[in-house]
């Protein structure tokens, strides 16, 4: 009975484990170049519905970003030019479950 038990527990900590590396608990902004896996939060982004490379939740408090939307010269962490064709990053708005929260500002923009 007791190794039974001590099977289940251990089979019960390693799925949990797993399920948490499967969500990206350890998964946080690069503060030294601003990206998130490689992917910049800055530069020239497009909005997508399929095939992200990012999945972003809009927030009006406690942000991971503060964005700032720009129409020209996106070189500033948050700073966003929204094109339709080459992208540095392709993001898709989510409501929940997302990779990054941003909340849209209209000056000071970045990491908070």
């Amino acid at each position: 009975m007791k190794t039974k038990l001590g099977i289940i527990l251990v089979c019960n900590c390693l799925f949990s484990l797993f399920i948490n590396r499967g969500v990206g608990a350890t998964e946080t902004i690069n503060t030294a170049d601003c990206s998130f896996n490689g992917h910049l939060l800055y530069g020239k982004i497009q909005l997508v519905d399929s095939f992200p490379d990012l999945t972003v939740q809009v927030v009006s408090s406690f942000p991971d970003l503060k964005v700032q939307l720009v129409e020209s010269f996106p070189n500033q962490c948050g700073q966003w030019q929204i094109v339709t064709s080459f992208p540095n990053t392709k993001i898709q708005i989510v409501e929940s479950f997302p990779d990054v929260k941003i909340q849209y500002v209209d000056s000071f923009p970045g990491l908070p």
